[in-house]
Parts: C-alpha cells; structure tokens; sequence
C-alpha cells in the first residue's frame, strides 16, 4: 500500500485506507489531510437549511395554528482549509446553524418523544426521513398526542461531504458518552466527543432542560454498502489497524438496533410491522445474526446499553429507544421507498404508545 502524505488538489477523494502509514494511528496531519480531500457534494445552506426553517409554517388544517416552531441551537464550525468545491468559493466563516424542530403548544400534560436524523450525515434518508414525518399529513395527529422535538440533521458537514465522520475525524455516533468504557474487540466503542454531540446534549440541557422524562427516542439511519468498502478500511487506518482482509456482509433490509436494557417486544414488532408495509425486513445471515449482532426477534438485534456506548439514542431516559437502519443500495428499495420506511417506523412506534400508554 502506498501512503499518502500530501496532495496538490485537495478535491481530489483519497480512499482514506491509503492516508497514513498502515499499523501507525493517524496523527494531525492525517487527520488534516483526510478532511481536505473529502469534497463536498451537496450544500447544507441551499439544499437543506431552507426546508427545515420552512418547518416552522406547518399549520394544522382546522386551526390554522402552527403545529410546530423551529429554532437554532447552535452552530458547527467550518474548519480551516474547507472550500466550496461546489461553487470555488471558500466556506461561509459563520459556520453551519444547527436546527431542532418542536411542538408549538408544548405541554407538560403530554409525553415527550424525540427523534434525530443525519446523525452520520451521509445517511441521507435519516434526513429525509424526520422532515418527511414533519410535513405528511399525520404529523397534526401526533402533535396533538405528543410533544414532539426533531433535530433533522445533527451532522451538516457530514451531510455535504456524504461523510460518516465529523470533520475532525470522529464518528458522532459514538460520541455521546465520550467517558463510555473501550472493549477491546467489541464492534461498538465510544469516542471522543464532538461539536456535534456537544450541541445537542447542551440544548437537551439547557434549552429543553425542562423536560424531565422522555417517553421516546427514535433515531434515523442507514446501513450502506460504503460502510464496508470505505468507513470500516477508514477506521481501520484511523487506529493504526492492519486490515486483515475479513469482510463484514451488508443486511440487505431495514432492521431495528435494541438497547438491551430496553426489552420492549411488542414496540419493537409494532415497528416492524409498520415497515413492512413499505420495505422488507433483513434477514439475518447464515449465522442467524445481522451485521455481527444477535437478534432478539424478526429484523431487531440488541447490543449493550446504548448511553455507555456513546450512540445517540441513549442520549435521553427514554425508555422506548431505539436506532432504526435502512438499506439504500438494495436493489429493492428506492431512495422514496427509504424515506418513507423511516417514517412508517416513526408512525408504528408512537402508534403503539397511543395504544399502550
């Protein structure tokens, strides 16, 4: 393998397997070089800023009342180097604004659910997904229900970039416990934390610190074939691993990740069953498992407390809790067909606490 230690064209995307020295964890000029040659692909402030802040003009269609208000809570910075391949121009100095969605008349009378979407910023269909359950046509049913908090895309430079990562090289969802303990082996550590997760866990905080217990925290994402031919070689070489060729299959369907210190079944099959209806289920491999992972039922496999593990959706005391994986390069599945199984997931499961709660 040859090592990279320079380039003359920053948008030039280097496989980052190849930054580095193998066996040697990066340090800060890999890091530097790793970001600089990630080029953007898509624009946060046109593509995507504008639809979130037009959230806040959803109203309900008997009263005309706004269902929803959207604020900024917070911002990402850009880093030093960072141009806009898209345009040549350099990036916008103010940074990227971060964008929560909420309830309109929240209410301490109603239970509180949280969703989140562009953790891993690539996963497009995570985004997609929390808008799309903003704007259909039940979103006024379930703010009537509930109080409900949507930050559609926590990871914005991850999102232009189409990148799992945050600029500086860390994977956000595994960034909310950055104090989590390190298993050595285990698929599933915590990392250091970021300016991503800071933001939100601070607005959780301070902003919606009078929320005392969530009933629910659904969070959005994607399984993707790159997980195996980029992110897994990227970490690999991040960490100083050699890889030793063994590859990870791809669950071809949407699956469901369970805390395990969160067993509700029935929640759980109601999701499932929902998205069923618009996508199909992975099925586990020949040795009855999904990407490693054993299954607890149809389409769900449970992994150890998601809070020590520093993932998103153990950043509440909710106790219905789960991350959701779509599958985008399945032949089966549209990018339409992803959107709308995150939100028939959403709809299942705040169905079933309508029904049990």
């Amino acid at each position: 393998m040859t090592a990279i230690t320079s380039i003359a064209e920053p948008s030039v995307a280097y496989h980052p397997s190849k930054i580095g020295s193998p066996g040697k964890p990066w340090g800060v000029e890999e890091y530097k070089l790793w970001r600089e040659t990630r080029p953007k692909q898509r624009c946060y402030f046109a593509d995507l800023a504008p639809r979130i802040r037009a959230l806040g003009d959803i109203t309900c269609s008997q009263t005309k009342a706004k269902l929803f208000e959207v604020v900024q809570y917070g911002e990402l910075p850009h880093h030093d180097g960072d141009a806009d391949q898209l345009t040549g121009l350099a990036a916008d100095s103010s940074g990227f604004p971060l964008y929560a969605v909420r309830s309109a008349d929240w209410s301490s009378e109603k239970r509180n659910v949280f969703i989140t979407g562009g953790v891993h910023g690539y996963e497009t269909s995570g985004v997609e997904g929390a808008i799309l359950f903003l704007t259909s046509g039940r979103a006024a049913h379930y703010a009537r229900h509930f109080n409900v908090l949507v930050a559609p895309c926590v990871s914005p430079w991850g999102y232009e970039r189409i990148q799992r990562w945050t600029a500086k090289g860390t994977d956000p969802n595994r960034s909310f416990n950055p104090d989590g303990e390190v298993v050595e082996g285990r698929s599933f550590n915590p990392e250091a934390a970021t300016d991503e997760s800071t933001a939100l866990i601070r607005f959780l905080r301070k902003d919606m610190g009078h929320v005392e217990e969530w009933t629910c925290h659904l969070d959005l994402h994607e399984t993707t074939d790159t997980d195996e031919t980029e992110f897994r070689p990227a970490k690999l070489a991040r960490d100083g691993i050699v890889d030793d060729g063994e590859k990870g299959e791809i669950p071809d369907g949407f699956y469901l990740v369970q805390d395990e210190t969160s067993p509700t079944p029935e929640w759980f099959t109601a999701m499932i069953e929902s998205v069923r209806k618009v996508t199909h289920i992975a099925p586990a491999d020949a040795d009855g498992k999904i990407i490693g992972e054993s299954l607890s039922q149809e389409g769900v496999i449970s992994i150890p407390c998601k809070k020590s593990l520093g993932l998103c959706a153990g950043v509440t005391n909710a106790p219905y809790r789960t991350t959701t994986e779509v599958y985008p390069d399945s032949p089966s599945a549209s990018p339409e067909q992803c959107n709308r199984a995150q939100v028939a997931c959403i709809e299942g499961a705040l169905d079933h606490l309508l029904s049990v709660l």
